[in-house]
């Protein structure tokens, strides 16, 4: 017999495809100090990270590069999490946080420790974490467990962007921590499901314990009954009579009782379920999208009575919906997406990233910056270039509603806000970043990392 590496899955495990592989938005900037794990095992996750780190700047870094929102969606898989991270540079960099998948007698042990305490399935389907669920196998990460990687030039451990997204994976962990158990080799679904199995062969069993127990206390009781000559009670006399009601009350004219009031809106939007995929069936990214998109608009038409995409464009709304996924080149199926997006609006999905990236920046209106230029009026326009003198930042030169340098270039938006855009120097190819701000100062300073 072969025996299974840790962490491969039974090939009949009873899981569905996608079951495997979640991706969540870009998470939005943070405000204050808060910290970035409120739960227990987000802060594991944290400390797992940074008791290891060799460099404390670079965990600094990260943490301010978490904290402005600077990483894009996270994909999480079996042993794997994966971002991309805007640096210093226009391009973002990937990075990657890989850890030890669980082997089957963990799984076997901590399902077992589940199955056996129903405070503790109710705990999980509540979003927490029981002390004693984690500590029946190896599920929280020790120091050393975390492995950082990313395709940035620094060979620190972890560099700043690995440490970003490790940041930003404690929030969602915190939000949900069946991620956890996928880090560790297993979907939410598959779990759900062996825990039901398992929970019902245990109540199968106590049920058919106590059938026994039951049957044996009856025979006892009969035998002896008979040996006294006792009559069974119940065995003799009529069934009690069945309750009646006249026919005139039954259909005497009523008033119903008032409808209850509706129930409140949830928080958030529902997640979509996980959709298969097989042969003739329709694409399992497009369904998941559809099915997000029609939770998202109808979640926002009950709080706010309007639909929050009818005014836009084909164009602005194929921007919109690759802004909600991860960049281009992450994975087959988002590049499979950012094609498709394209070439359904006559665009490039180079033309396609670049306008995510606005839109990521400043929603509409980055759009709109990215696309038109104006003769903005006299006044914060003119005033720009002596600030930003004045901060020691001379050099830009203006044209319509830009100051741009070799490298640098600040846009002014028709919202009176001042954006950020980086090229490499020599080439007229500008992407969006940083945060817009309106001071042109502040602005340079965001798309600067200060």
């Amino acid at each position: 017999m072969i025996a299974r590496r840790p962490g491969v899955p039974r090939r009949d495990s009873p899981h569905r495809p996608d079951d495997r592989r979640r991706t969540f938005p870009q998470l939005a900037p943070r405000s204050g100090d808060e910290s970035f794990a409120a739960s227990w095992w987000g802060n594991a996750w944290v400390d797992a990270l940074e008791d290891t780190a060799l460099d404390p700047a670079r965990l600094a870094r990260g943490r301010a590069y978490a904290g402005r929102g600077q990483v894009d969606a996270i994909t999480v898989t079996p042993g794997r999490v994966t971002a991309y991270v805007h640096g210093s540079r226009p391009r973002p960099y990937r990075a990657d946080i890989r850890l030890r998948t669980l082997g089957d007698e963990d799984w076997d042990r901590l399902l077992d420790t589940a199955a056996a305490r129903p405070d503790h399935i109710a705990a999980l389907l509540d979003k927490d974490v029981p002390h004693a669920l984690a500590n029946a196998a190896d599920l929280l990460p020790a120091p050393g467990d975390l492995i950082p990687d990313c395709s940035c030039p620094d060979d620190g451990f972890p560099c700043k962007h690995a440490a970003a997204l490790c940041y930003q994976t404690a929030r969602i962990l915190d939000e949900d921590p069946f991620v956890l158990f996928l880090m560790r080799g297993r979907g939410e679904q598959e779990i759900l499901a062996e825990l039901t199995r398992r929970n019902a062969t245990r109540s199968a069993a106590e049920r058919a314990a106590a059938g026994r127990a039951t049957a044996e206390r009856t025979a006892a009781a009969g035998a002896g009954r008979a040996a006294s000559g006792a009559q069974t009670p119940g065995t003799t006399g009529a069934p009690p009579a069945l309750a009646a009601v006249p026919a005139r009350e039954a259909l005497a004219p009523r008033t119903l009782p008032p409808l209850p009031p509706p129930l409140p809106v949830p928080q958030h939007p529902g997640r979509p379920p996980v959709y298969p995929q097989a042969p003739g069936a329709p694409d399992p990214l497009a369904l998941d999208l559809l099915a997000a998109e029609a939770a998202a608009r109808a979640h926002t038409t009950l709080t706010t009575g309007r639909d929050p995409i009818a005014g836009l464009t084909p164009w602005q709304d194929a921007v919109r919906l690759a802004a909600a996924h991860p960049g281009s080149g992450l994975t087959a199926s988002t590049r499979a997406l950012y094609t498709a997006l394209a070439r359904a609006t006559g665009r490039t999905p180079t033309d396609l990233a670049r306008a995510v990236a606005a839109w990521r920046q400043g929603g509409l209106a980055g759009l709109a910056v990215l696309e038109e230029e104006w003769d903005p009026p006299a006044g914060p326009f003119d005033r720009a270039r002596p600030a930003l003198a004045a901060a020691d930042f001379p050099g830009f030169r203006p044209r319509r509603n830009r100051l741009s340098t070799s490298s640098l270039q600040l846009r002014l938006g028709r919202d009176g806000l001042w954006y950020g855009y980086e090229s490499d120097p020599g080439r007229d190819d500008w992407w969006p970043r940083g945060t817009p701000d309106a001071d042109p100062v502040g602005a340079l300073a965001a798309l600067l990392g200060r």
